[in-house]
């Protein structure tokens, strides 16, 4: 049985191209959309989500090629890129009746997050980031033997086939590395919630590397042109992040600088799952953030 938030209502709604998302919604008032992240479903934001539903309408879609959500097979480099996905988000919140909402993304949906405030600045009406730097800024601080920590995205960045069939082989040994390297506090993940994570991604490899695939390719040249072009985020833009710049040698509230002129960036203690090792200070965060 899939596992979703509690006392929220499940649907179905078509994003772009007619492949259809599920999410969770539940609560009224402002609209805020929350995105997941790698290896997880929007199961992730159950306990922040909780807490902002008794003020927001709260949308949790599971991300295209994930969860519960469609895996359309990836014919071209459109079909998972960001810009695609952030259409998906758009979409979806339209079909709700929200032409304007706040959106926070985690990890792969922070990247989703991100497009979707380039692309759609009349939609976006503020942003979050949980735990990112922007495709083009992230293959540009890896380097050297601390780029280690990101080997998965170089793994699924290789050409169709081996990255599939090697991550397929052992699904849970992959995808459960994740949730052991990346966790401070381990019990923030109870049992069946990571069971219900490692059958989601089990069941969508070949989607998932397709999404990584495309932050390798047809994302990084958006990103570039974005760069290229002087673009930049209009909206009040949060960052949370763990101390990836000390970690990796560069300067993760310049990078953000850069593309977001109203920027508060902050660091936190929690590990990587933060809305699910940090709930509290997380929902507070968003509330500031959209008092903005």
């Amino acid at each position: 049985m899939t596992l979703t938030i509690p006392g929220f209502d499940q649907i179905r709604l078509p994003g772009a191209d007619g492949v259809e998302l599920a999410a969770a919604v539940a609560g009224s008032g402002s609209p805020v959309v929350l995105l997941h992240g790698f290896p997880q479903t929007h199961l992730m934001w159950r306990h922040v989500a909780e807490r902002l539903a008794d003020e927001h309408t709260v949308i949790c879609p599971d991300l295209r090629g994930y969860g519960a959500s469609d895996k359309p097979a990836a014919t071209g480099p459109d079909v998972y890129a960001k810009r695609t996905m952030a259409a998906d988000v758009v979409t979806l919140a339209a079909a709700l009746g929200h032409e304007r909402f706040a959106l926070v993304g985690h990890d792969r949906g922070a990247l989703v997050a991100f497009r979707a405030g380039l692309d759609h600045p009349e939609t976006i009406t503020h942003l979050g980031i949980l735990d990112i730097v922007p495709t083009l800024d992230m293959w540009n601080v890896l380097h050297g033997t601390s780029a280690a920590v990101g080997y998965h995205l170089f793994l699924m960045a290789q050409p169709p086939g081996l990255p599939e069939a090697m991550i397929a082989g052992s699904a849970d040994a992959f995808f459960g590395s994740f949730f052991d390297a990346w966790a401070n506090d381990p019990s923030s993940m109870p049992e069946e919630v990571r069971a219900e994570y490692l059958r989601a991604s089990a069941a969508a490899v070949t989607s998932i590397v397709a999404d990584y695939r495309a932050s390798a390719g047809i994302d990084v040249i958006h990103d570039q042109a974005d760069l290229d072009a002087g673009s930049q985020l209009a909206m009040p833009v949060t960052v949370v992040q763990q101390d990836w710049g000390a970690q990796l040698g560069y300067d993760a509230a310049g990078v953000w600088q850069a593309w977001a002129p109203d920027l508060e960036h902050r660091l936190t203690g929690a590990g990587h799952f933060m809305a699910e090792e940090a709930p509290d200070e997380i929902a507070t965060v968003i509330r500031g953030l959209l008092a903005r």
